[in-house]
């Protein structure tokens, strides 16, 4: 059986160079010359002072929640639609995730509610761009500065991104970035933290290396964990780093041809290309099935699957995860756009080194899997 993966990712370039001069060398740790070189590229990648590389992009954002104090009672606006890592650092910390229903075109968070969500509890506003369009971050940044609050920028999956031409990881307070397998930039694991306020990186870089005192190593004045980098995820971050364009390019040709081969297909919605801020960097391709369909997207995805098709889901809604349920965090609270997109939204093989060819077979059989639910009277 043919087999297309949901992500394959390219190490054909210095990856395999720098490794070895990390064995060579036997600075395979967090103290070796890659981490920060590494650091350095991201933040001139995005015009920021200050990286702080750490080993995942979950933990980047504990790291940014811990560097800004957030604890007890604050409340932090964020997306119900995003990833779990998003909610989790707030929760652990004692703070109060305080959710906003998605946007049913663009999928990133509805800013038009953000201001109603406001109250004096509130310390932070935690944005995240979902799958290749930014938020719209004019109107974030001015509430930001209206109400005082501080911004986390998630931008994990915008690696070369730009809003109206600044690039995504350089806005607000502090941002994070992952380098999971399936980012334009992955060191298999890892993730970096990029800041312009010198207090906080240097305290971003005690939270990451378990609080040792710059004075006296092994004296602790707060609670932390090793979030540390090692020198060789570092390695291969930074000749991922140095194809960066590359990759971009490649994402959007991926994009815009799964849109012309899906061009007029019924049933569908296909991502948005660009707004009046940004062209859609395509992290993913994603579509959402028609209400006219009713079944939800593990219908398709099985049948894309029995054809050796990889696919993924899109991402479960904050406020319906069992866990929090169970807290008892989101009682009650309901955001439409954000469930519809869960239950109907999924992402179609898009890694950098898939062809033209598997993408041709990729969209020949998804219309065979939508005209087989059609006829079955779904």
């Amino acid at each position: 059986m043919r087999k297309v993966f949901v992500n394959e990712p390219k190490l054909d370039g210095n990856e395999r160079k720098y490794l070895n001069e990390c064995i060579d060398s036997g600075w395979i740790s967090f103290e070796g010359p890659f981490v920060s070189r590494f650091e350095e590229g991201m933040a001139k990648l995005t015009n920021r002072k200050y990286g702080i590389a750490v080993s995942n992009g979950s933990v980047a954002l504990d790291t940014a929640v811990m560097a800004l104090e957030l604890g007890k009672d604050d409340e932090v606006i964020m997306p119900t639609f995003t990833i779990m890592s998003c909610a989790a650092p707030l929760v652990r910390a004692g703070a109060k995730p305080v959710l906003v229903d998605a946007d049913p075109l663009t999928w990133n968070m509805r800013v038009e509610d953000i201001e109603s969500k406001i109250t004096p509890k509130t310390k932070a506003i935690m944005v995240v761009h979902i799958y290749g369009l930014p938020v719209d971050m004019d109107k974030v940044l001015e509430l930001a500065v209206k109400y005082k609050l501080r911004i986390i920028e998630d931008a994990a999956e915008m690696h070369g991104q730009a809003y109206k031409g600044r690039p995504c990881g350089s806005f607000g307070d502090i941002s994070t970035f992952s380098f999971y397998p399936n980012k334009h930039i992955t060191c298999g694991e890892g993730g970096m933290v990029l800041t312009n306020d010198e207090k906080l990186a240097e305290r971003c870089k005690l939270v990451r290396n378990l609080f040792f005192s710059p004075e006296k190593r092994y004296v602790h004045e707060e609670l932390s964990y090793n979030f540390r980098m090692t020198n060789m995820q570092a390695a291969i971050g930074v000749a991922q780093l140095e194809r960066i364009d590359e990759t971009v390019a490649k994402k959007r040709h991926i994009g815009k041809m799964y849109t012309e081969l899906l061009k007029g297909v019924e049933v569908i919605q296909l991502p948005v290309a660009k707004t009046d801020y940004a062209d859609n960097i395509y992290w993913v391709y994603g579509i959402v099935l028609d209400d006219e369909l009713n079944i939800d997207a593990e219908v398709v995805m099985n049948k894309l699957a029995s054809e050796g098709i990889g696919t993924r889901g899109f991402f479960w809604c904050m406020h319906e995860q069992p866990v929090f349920e169970k807290m008892k965090l989101f009682a009650g609270e309901s955001y439409p756009h954000a469930e519809r997109l869960a239950r109907k939204g999924f992402y179609l093989p898009s890694g950098v080194t898939i062809t033209d060819e598997q993408q041709i077979y990729v969209v020949e059989k998804l219309k065979k899997a939508l005209s087989e639910v059609k006829q079955s009277g779904f």
